[in-house]
């Protein structure tokens, strides 16, 4: 076998310089894990976020279509039937419409699903899942003058967005 020669001057790394060197390397560790985690969490916060634009969008854009259609003397807001809003129009050719929106629970118990019934001559002909994530104590419709103040506020994960919507429904007669 042979021999290994140690040289005087060959040195090898101290223990000082080798904690040096591990407490760097976790340095960078932990700033590389850090950014990694923030992307990840604002990724999510950004999906939570247009995903709650998203939803009052789409119930603003319905209920203000519909109250655009409906007459001012065929609207009802919070029936006692458990209606949001019922909205009613009649059209040129003596077609009788109605829409009702309902706020119904989703499984998680604190937000609602807002749904829309359409009707044609007093028979329903569609429902429509128009929204999901709905705060139902930020949301709202009460008269406003000559129009209606249609608020709704969806909640998705910590992000939330607010719209108000007012809407000017067409006169009663054609």
């Amino acid at each position: 076998m042979g021999t290994r020669l140690i040289h005087k001057n060959q040195r090898g790394f101290s223990l000082i310089e080798l904690l040096i060197v591990i407490a760097l390397a976790a340095l960078v560790t932990a700033g590389i894990t850090t950014t990694v985690f923030q992307v990840f969490n604002m990724n999510s916060r950004t999906a939570n976020r247009m995903a709650a634009v998203s939803q009052v969008q789409n119930a603003g854009k319905l209920v203000s279509e519909d109250i655009l259609e409906a007459q001012s003397d065929k609207i009802v807001v919070n029936s006692p039937d458990g209606e949001f809003l019922i909205l009613g129009w009649t059209a040129q050719n003596g077609t009788a419409y109605a829409v009702n929106y309902t706020l119904e629970s989703m499984p998680s118990g604190e937000f609602k699903i807002l749904w829309r019934k359409h009707y044609t001559d007093s028979v329903l002909d569609s429902t429509t899942k128009v929204a999901e994530y709905i705060d139902p104590v930020q949301t709202s419709c009460v008269p406003v003058d000559d129009a209606l103040k249609f608020q709704v506020t969806a909640t998705v994960g910590d992000e939330s967005e607010t719209r108000v919507y007012e809407v000017e429904p067409r006169p009663e007669s054609l």
